[in-house]
């Protein structure tokens, strides 16, 4: 990789679903790791929009900054879908809550909150919920805009999953704030050309997050047949970085060399090879930091 000229890409930590830690904290540690940034989980127990104030976020900032490190972006939950109860403003209720997160990431220095789109939960149909999950993007990039903030789309939920279909999403939303947040993981998994969409979106794109895994078949014995059928899907189980089956090296090299300048996020939020105590994930963490010395 040493022949692609490139800056240095900045490294973050996500904190979702990981440090059991209050932000403040999560922020030390990832500092005292060397981590260039931090992804704040936009729920408690680190940044909840009923208990974090504005100024609470700006004295938030001047400790990140007085340790070296940055808001990468905050991360929100968020699910589009039609859920059972349709007199429920889902809709209304979630785009305030993205906008309230816009706020405090701006006061935080960040420009960027992280969004899913939604879930087919079954009640309504693919175009309709397709529909939906539109206008709710554009409502949350409209109040984003606002205070000067992007909302990006991680492709891991249903509606626009498919690459293909993302791309069509963003399209028809059509808002100069909202960006891909492109992921290997999830395109890797359902057997996408992961590089050659890298290489399509990279030069939209300012964050992608990573994580490492294995895949594992799983099987179910027959007894009539003294045999086995597979049993779908395979279970998948993260792994420490450049361990895994993912192509992290031509994923990240192909985003390097098509115009990706941006943020380079690992997170680990499911079945850890080695379980989930503090003092796996600070191993695994730093892992990650000896991995991407190579874009250096």
């Amino acid at each position: 990789m040493s022949s692609v000229s490139a800056p240095e890409i900045p490294v973050g930590l996500s904190t979702a679903s990981v440090w059991p830690l209050r932000a403040g904290a999560a922020f030390e540690l990832a500092a005292e790791l060397g981590y260039d940034g931090v992804e704040v989980m936009g729920k408690r127990p680190h940044l909840s929009v009923i208990d974090t104030t504005l100024d609470d976020c700006r004295r938030l900032a001047d400790h990140v900054r007085q340790r070296g490190c940055h808001v990468a972006a905050v991360a929100a939950y968020t699910d589009f879908g039609t859920g059972r109860a349709a007199e429920v403003p889902s809709i209304e209720i979630q785009t305030l809550y993205v906008t309230e997160l816009a706020r405090r990431s701006a006061a935080l220095g960040s420009d960027l909150v992280r969004v899913f789109t939604a879930y087919e939960h079954g009640a309504a149909d693919f175009m309709s919920e397709w529909r939906r999950t539109v206008d709710a993007l554009r409502l949350c990039c409209d109040r984003a805009a606002e205070v000067g903030v992007r909302i990006g789309i991680q492709n891991h939920h249903d509606i626009g999953v498919d690459t293909k279909a993302l791309v069509e999403l963003l399209a028809e939303v059509d808002r100069p704030n909202l960006l891909p947040m492109f992921d290997c993981w999830s395109p890797y998994l359902r057997g996408e050309d992961v590089v050659g969409w890298a290489e399509k979106l990279a030069g939209r794109m300012s964050f992608t997050t990573v994580a490492d895994y294995v895949v594992l078949p799983r099987w179910k014995y027959m007894p009539a047949a003294v045999n086995y059928v597979a049993a779908e899907p395979p279970a998948v189980l993260a792994v420490p970085m450049g361990d895994g089956e993912l192509p992290y090296d031509a994923f990240l090299g192909a985003l390097r060399s098509h115009g990706f300048d941006g943020w380079v996020s690992y997170e680990m939020c499911s079945p850890i090879r080695g379980g989930g105590s503090l003092a796996n994930l600070k191993t695994y963490a730093t892992r990650f930091l000896e991995y991407m010395k190579r874009f250096k």
